[in-house]
């Protein structure tokens, strides 16, 4: 070969192996993300909190007098109306002391009586100066202590009755039955110390709960509008809707908390008491806000900001300010617009102007789940 030739080779042999390289180098591959929209709609304004369910009343049944149960007229657990007959105990000493009463009664009115017609007999008597003043006297006397003795009676007579009325033992409020700790036979008292059984009024009911004392007045602000509450059972099932019902007279200078009482009809049984709840306070609606998903807002050393996936599938981050936060969603302001597609997972490989490639949804939590 000539040298004249050598340099036109080796220029063919440098465009050969620059063509191979470019071949070779593929263009960069496109991150996979998954995306959501940003949107306005209404989101409330609420105030969650963990709260207790209890009953709006609580009552220990008791026995006022003493005797042996003939009767229960109730099953464990069932809802009674108020005044339904719970218990019975035997009511013949009570009808006998009654009748002994009642008995003592009529003759004490019959001795007051005669007692009476004394007092006036004496009283003509006096005039006429047939008896002595002393005398008439000791009749007035007498008629007074039989008209008090007949009011004894009759006292005597209304608490015998009242005995015989509480040896049948009345629900005093409508609720439901707890665990009977006496059975027919057993023998009850009065003077013991524990219930008979206990009934609470759970329908309605309330369920109590505390926030931190910043909020009060935004409480105080909307109260008049019948705050909304909503429970949710732990580990569980429906939210039961009610309204706030109380707010307690003092801030609790322990913890910083005000204590609220919402009230809930619970017409399903769902609302327990003693059972713990996540409280949602409702104090009022944003109706326009723009919100995206809280997992799409990122926060930088600028701030924070999102990814928005554009018309050519490039991703250019642009700045939010966040309101709040509402459940799974984040109400911002910023660059952002209505419609707009941000990133919401995948946002660790990604960079200003990288070229995405959006999954189907579903994707990532099988990725998660496998």
């Amino acid at each position: 070969m000539s040298l004249s030739l050598r340099p036109l080779l080796a220029v063919f042999v440098l465009a050969a192996v620059a063509a191979c390289d470019e071949k070779a180098t593929p263009p960069p591959a496109r991150v996979p993300v998954t995306i959501g929209l940003a949107a306005r709609r209404a989101v409330p304004y609420e105030l969650l909190a963990t709260g207790t369910v209890e009953p709006i009343q609580t009552v220990a049944v008791q026995a006022q007098v003493s005797g042996p149960i003939v009767r229960i007229a109730f099953r464990e657990g069932q809802d009674v109306k108020k005044g339904q007959v719970l218990f019975e105990l035997d009511p013949r000493p009570f009808q006998a002391a009654l009748e002994q009463a009642q008995a003592l009664l009529s003759r004490d009115r019959a001795t007051a009586q005669n007692a009476e017609q004394d007092v006036k007999r004496y009283a003509v008597l006096a005039d006429k100066e047939y008896v002595t003043a002393q005398q008439n006297d000791a009749v007035r006397t007498t008629a007074a202590a039989a008209t008090a003795t007949v009011a004894s009676s009759q006292a005597a007579v209304d608490q015998a009755r009242l005995n015989l009325q509480y040896a049948t033992i009345r629900a005093p409020i409508a609720g439901r039955t707890g665990s009977l700790r006496v059975r027919e036979g057993n023998l009850v008292r009065s003077t013991d110390a524990l219930p008979l059984v206990t009934i609470n009024q759970i329908q309605p009911i309330l369920a109590r709960f505390a926030v931190p004392a910043s909020n009060l007045p935004a409480i105080q602000k909307y109260r008049a509008q019948r705050i909304a509450v909503a429970a949710d059972p732990i580990g569980g099932g429906a939210p039961s809707e009610g309204t706030l019902a109380f707010i307690d007279n003092t801030v609790d200078t322990a913890t910083g908390t005000i204590l609220l009482k919402a009230s809930f009809p619970n017409t399903d049984g769902a609302l327990w008491p003693g059972a713990f709840v996540n409280v949602r306070l409702r104090l009022y609606v944003d109706q326009d806000a723009l919100v995206v998903p809280a997992s799409a807002v990122v926060a930088g050393q600028q701030g924070s900001f999102v990814f928005v996936v554009q018309p050519d599938s490039s991703a250019v981050t642009k700045a939010v300010k966040v309101d709040r936060t509402a459940g799974d969603l984040v109400i911002v302001s910023g660059e952002i617009r209505p419609g707009d597609r941000v990133v919401t997972d995948g946002q660790l490989r990604l960079r200003q102007g990288v070229k995405v490639q959006i999954k189907p949804p579903g994707d990532s939590a099988q990725a998660r789940a496998s």
